[in-house]
C-alpha cells in the first residue's frame, strides 16, 4: 500500500519506517530540509533503539522515501498519516495549528478517495475539525480516521511491532477495511485491533496517559510519607504491585515524569474537561505533585550540603528517561536550574542526550563520561536511571569526589551498599 506520513518526529519516523518494514511504500514528509538531509544520509535526528537500522534497510530497499513536497506525497498515497506536533498552549490546551495546517495542505492536494489518519495526540473533537478543514476545499470522497499512537520513547519500534492494542476511530466501513488491511501484520488475538468512533479513540489516548501519570504521582506522593515514618517506598510498591488488581508497572518512585507526552497530555485533558464544564481537580493534582517532585532533589541535597555557592555538583542523566535522547520536561533540567540559582557549578553526563542538552543548557560543564563528571564533585545527583549508572565502581567514585554525597533521584543504588562504602546517601521515599 502507498502511504504518506506527514511529520518525521518520534511518531512519524517510527510509523513510516515500521510500515515500510512491513512491505508498504512510504513517503515521509517534513518541512525541515536539514532534517530531511540527515534522514536521506541514513541517520536519524534522535536516539531510538533499533530505528536507524530499520530506516537504512528500507531506504536501501526503496520502500522508504523522504520529501518536502506534501502535495505530491499526498497525491501518490492511498493513506495519509498526520504525525505533526501538538505543543502545549498557554493554558495547557493542545495547540492544533500544525494539525489544521496539515489538513489544509491535504485538502489542496486530494486527487481521489483517501483515508486521512490523525495519529497526533489531539483533544476530543479534532477529527471533525480536520474533516471540515479538508472538506472546505470542495472534497467529499475521503475519510478521517483517529488512530492514536502508544509508542514509548526508548521502546517505540518494539511497541509498533508488538502493540498492546491498535485503536482506530472510524465512521465508514471503507475506512475500517483499509485500516484493518494496513494493521493486519501486527494485530494478534491477544493484542487486538479495536474499532470505535473517533471521539472514543481520541479520549482513549489521553485517558491512558493520564492514568499512567496518576500512578506515578500517587507513588511519589506516598514516598514522602515513607521518608517521614522510616518506610521504604520500593518495598511498599512491591507489596502493592503483587495485587493483580494493581500490578507492578508505573509504581517506581522517583524525580517525576517528563517527556513530551505525560505532562502535556495531563494538562490538555484537564483543560478539555474544564472546557466542557466538568471538574479536573484530580488531574490538576497529578500535575502539581509531579512538578513538586522534580523540585524535591535539591532541597534533599541542601540538608547535607547547606551552602551550594561555588560547590561542584555532578548530575548523571539528562534525558527524561533511559533509552532516549529526549530531554523535554526532564527532571534534570529542573534540578540544574535550581542548582544554578544556588550558584553551584554543575557538571553533567548522559549516554545519549548530550547534543540535545548543549542546545539548551548554558553555564554547565559537559563531561566525557560519568566518572569525569565526578572529579572534585561535592555531590552527585542521579536524574535518569540509565543501566550504566546502576552498578558503577563505587571505590572509584569515592576517590574522585571531594565529598561522597549521593542524591539518588531514581533509586538506582542499593542504599545499604553505598552507605557501607562511606557515602552519605539519600534516595526517594527511603
Amino acid at each position: 500500500m502507498k502511504l504518506c506520513v506527514i511529520g518525521t518526529g518520534y511518531v512519524g519516523l517510527v510509523t513510516g519506517a515500521c510500515f515500510a518494514d512491513l512491505g508498504n511504500d512510504v513517503l515521509c514528509v517534513d518541512v525541515d530540509e536539514k532534517k530531511l538531509s540527515v534522514l536521506k544520509d541514513g541517520e536519524i535526528p534522535f536516539y531510538e533503539p533499533g530505528l536507524r537500522e530499520i530506516v537504512r534497510r528500507n531506504a536501501r530497499e526503496k520502500r522508504l522515501h523522504f520529501t518536502s513536497d506534501t502535495g505530491e506525497a499526498v497525491r501518490q498515497s492511498a493513506v495519509v498519516f498526520m504525525c505533526v506536533g501538538t505543543p502545549e498552549g498557554a493554558n495547557g490546551e493542545a495547540d492544533l495549528r500544525y494539525v489544521i495546517d496539515a489538513a489544509d495542505a491535504i485538502g489542496k492536494s486530494l486527487n481521489g478517495y483517501k483515508v486521512i489518519v490523525v495519529k497526533s495526540t489531539v483533544p476530543v473533537g479534532t477529527n471533525e475539525k480536520v474533516r471540515r478543514a479538508i472538506a472546505q476545499h470542495g472534497h467529499e470522497d475521503f475519510d478521517v480516521v483517529s488512530n492514536p499512537e502508544f509508542l514509548r520513547e526508548g521502546a517505540a519500534v518494539k511497541d509498533f511491532q508488538n502493540p498492546d492494542r491498535v485503536v482506530v476511530g472510524a465512521r465508514s466501513d471503507r475506512a475500517r477495511t483499509t485500516m484493518a488491511r494496513l494493521y493486519k501484520p501486527v494485530a494478534r488475538a491477544t493484542r487486538p485491533l479495536i474499532f470505535t468512533n473517533p471521539q472514543n479513540a481520541e479520549l482513549i489516548k489521553y485517558a491512558s496517559n493520564a492514568m499512567l501519570a496518576a500512578r506515578i504521582s500517587f507513588v511519589n506522593e506516598l514516598s514522602h510519607l515513607c521518608e517521614a515514618v522510616g518506610a521504604d517506598i520500593k518495598e511498599v510498591a512491591k507489596g502493592m504491585g503483587l495485587d493483580d488488581r494493581i500490578g507492578v508497572r508505573f509504581l517506581s518512585a522517583g524525580a517525576g515524569y517528563g517527556g513530551s507526552c505525560f505532562p502535556k497530555d495531563v494538562r490538555a485533558l484537564a483543560q478539555t474537561m474544564e472546557q466542557y464544564g466538568t471538574t479536573s481537580n484530580f488531574l490538576r493534582a497529578v500535575d502539581y505533585i509531579n512538578e513538586r517532585q522534580k523540585k524535591s532533589l535539591v532541597p534533599k541535597l541542601k540538608k547535607l550540603v547547606p551552602n551550594l555557592d561555588g560547590k561542584k555538583i555532578a548530575v548523571w542523566g539528562l534525558s527524561f528517561k533511559p533509552r532516549t535522547s529526549d530531554i523535554r520536561n526532564s527532571a534534570a533540567l529542573t534540578v540544574i536550574g535550581q542548582l544554578q540559582d544556588e550558584f553551584a557549578q554543575v557538571a553533567v553526563f548522559d549516554p545519549e542526550a548530550m547534543d540535545e542538552a548543549r542546545a539548551v543548557l548554558q553555564g554547565v560543564a559537559f563531561a566525557d563520561d560519568a566518572y569525569a563528571a565526578l572529579k572534585d564533585a561535592d555531590a552527585l545527583i542521579v536524574c535518569t536511571e540509565w543501566d550504566e549508572f546502576r552498578t558503577p565502581d563505587l571505590e572509584r567514585m569515592k576517590g574522585l569526589m571531594t565529598t561522597p554525597v549521593i542524591i539518588d533521584g531514581r533509586n538506582v543504588f542499593d542504599a545499604r551498599e553505598v552507605t557501607e562504602m562511606g557515602f552519605q546517601y539519600v534516595g526517594i521515599g527511603r
